[in-house]
């Protein structure tokens, strides 16, 4: 239950705080691949997310956070440079954010934090690949996506990571678990200066496994499935659909339901939620018996959401709510507690909220917004929708009620969250909204970064979609 608090007397009391002290230290939790199933933002009725629950209650759920690419390399690349994928052509999992030549002289979030004073370290994934590179300190992978057993346990298709079962025997085998106890042990450490780390958890990312005893938390007999309407795609443009094909890398989801699997790879995906948020926890317990428990502000997020059967489809690569939300999260002394806002946030608006409550230089480079407005008033006047792309020409555009989609071919997009929380019924061809079409277009950029060079999966389905478009095209005249 959230409580409503002083706003007037928070920020005051904020204020004090960072003035009144040393600089804050900076804790950054990253939760892979995790969409909106937690306890608190209610995606998922079974979801068992008491930490990251504990940590929204005492501090701001941003409960209409986007990321700004559904795939983890852009989204992370935006988020720790502060700059949107159409600005940098860094659209899908390459290039590396240092390869991409309007990456390779910014600042990132951490080394932005280095250059003013701070240590800085890490452990697991923040970045895509390559962490050590941006901190003084990195604890390692510890094995990233494993450990994985010699043949697949659930499904024999698509990428060698997409995979989900009761595995391994223990806690202990699990990297998240090894860099939960890494981050212990550094925040029972003193230090002159502050710092900023970052602790990056890989579940529930495929492949979906975790111990047997968190499937237990969530019996397969009992399981929920997420809601699917049969006619959910039949408003929708041919290149929505090809754009979101993933079949060489996930499998289809008519394979899922007709091989009886939709239910164990929900309790997997469930199983895997629940044992990151225990690794989340084992950080915060640890945070809140330290030295640094009264100066430090804790950012938990996600880099993009996941679908498991909305849509018709599976995993992430989409520009709807199940694709993009996120959770987001901000705790900190001083900071108001127990708060909600429904304001749309972007992941690139971390950067200058950071060094704005750190009281560091504001960054003009920077293309967020610092959500400190929103920390103070979470009701207050905030006219910054959330934008995410998917390639070139493919733009979701998200505000407190609507969410606007526009694709490469034209074909678009609208959605009535009030009423339609699941966005089955698209309005985008009815009369009477063109005026909200409008005002949403109006934030589709009118300059965009061409696609930068290297293949990889997102590239495939991309491509596929234009050609696809173009046959059309050519077949039309």
């Amino acid at each position: 239950m959230f409580r409503i608090i002083s706003v007037a007397l928070l920020s005051l009391v904020a204020v004090e705080t960072l003035h009144g002290a040393d600089r804050p230290n900076i804790l950054l939790i990253s939760v892979d691949d995790l969409n909106d199933w937690t306890g608190c933002l209610g995606g998922h009725p079974q979801a068992l997310t008491p930490n990251i629950d504990r940590l929204a209650n005492r501090g701001t759920l941003f409960a209409n956070a986007h990321c700004q690419s559904p795939v983890c390399n852009p989204s992370r690349a935006s988020m720790m440079t502060g700059r949107y994928p159409h600005s940098t052509g860094v659209y899908f999992l390459r290039p590396d954010l240092r390869v991409a030549p309007t990456l390779k002289n910014v600042l990132t979030l951490p080394e932005q934090f280095a250059a003013n004073g701070y240590d800085t370290l890490a452990v697991g994934k923040i970045f895509h690949g390559g962490d050590e590179r941006f901190f003084d300190e990195y604890g390692g992978k510890n094995g990233g996506f494993g450990p994985r057993p010699k043949t697949k346990i659930s499904q024999p298709h698509g990428h060698p990571l997409w995979d989900w079962g009761a595995y391994p025997a223990s806690d202990e085998m699990m990297p998240d678990w090894i860099a939960a106890q890494w981050a212990v042990s550094k925040l029972k450490q003193r230090s002159d200066k502050p710092f900023f780390m970052g602790v990056g958890f890989y579940r529930p990312h495929v492949p979906m496994f975790a111990p047997q005893k968190w499937f237990d938390k969530h019996p397969r007999t009992k399981i929920q499935l997420p809601l699917v309407s049969s006619n959910d795609r039949d408003d929708l443009s041919q290149y929505a659909i090809d754009l979101t094909n993933l079949k060489h890398v996930s499998p289809e989801h008519s394979w899922v339901v007709e091989a009886g699997q939709w239910d164990h790879a929900v309790q997997a995906y469930l199983a895997s939620v629940t044992f990151a948020d225990h690794c989340v926890g084992i950080v915060l317990d640890a945070l809140d018996a330290s030295p640094h428990a009264k100066n430090t502000i804790v950012v938990l997020f996600s880099d993009h959401g996941f679908h498991l059967g909305e849509k018709q489809r599976w995993a992430k690569r989409s520009l709807w709510e199940d694709g993009t939300r996120v959770p987001l999260i901000i705790s900190g002394p001083g900071l108001p507690r127990g708060q909600r806002t429904d304001r749309p946030a972007e992941l690139l608006d971390v950067f200058p909220t950071l060094l704005q409550l750190a009281q560091l230089d504001a960054d003009p480079t920077l293309e967020g917004q610092s959500l400190t407005p929103l920390l103070k008033n979470p009701n207050a006047d905030w006219d910054h929708p959330a934008i995410t792309s998917f390639g070139p020409g493919n733009y979701a555009i998200r505000s407190t009620r609507y969410r606007f989609i526009q694709y490469h071919d034209g074909s678009r997009e609208l959605y009535d969250h009030t009423t339609d929380q699941h966005e089955w019924k698209n309005l985008a061809a009815q009369a009477e909204y063109d005026s909200i079409l409008a005002e949403h277009a109006k934030y589709i950029p009118e300059k965009e970064h061409p696609l930068l060079p290297g293949g990889s999966t997102g590239h495939k389905a991309f491509e596929a979609s234009n050609k696809a478009m173009q046959k059309r095209i050519d077949q039309s005249k």
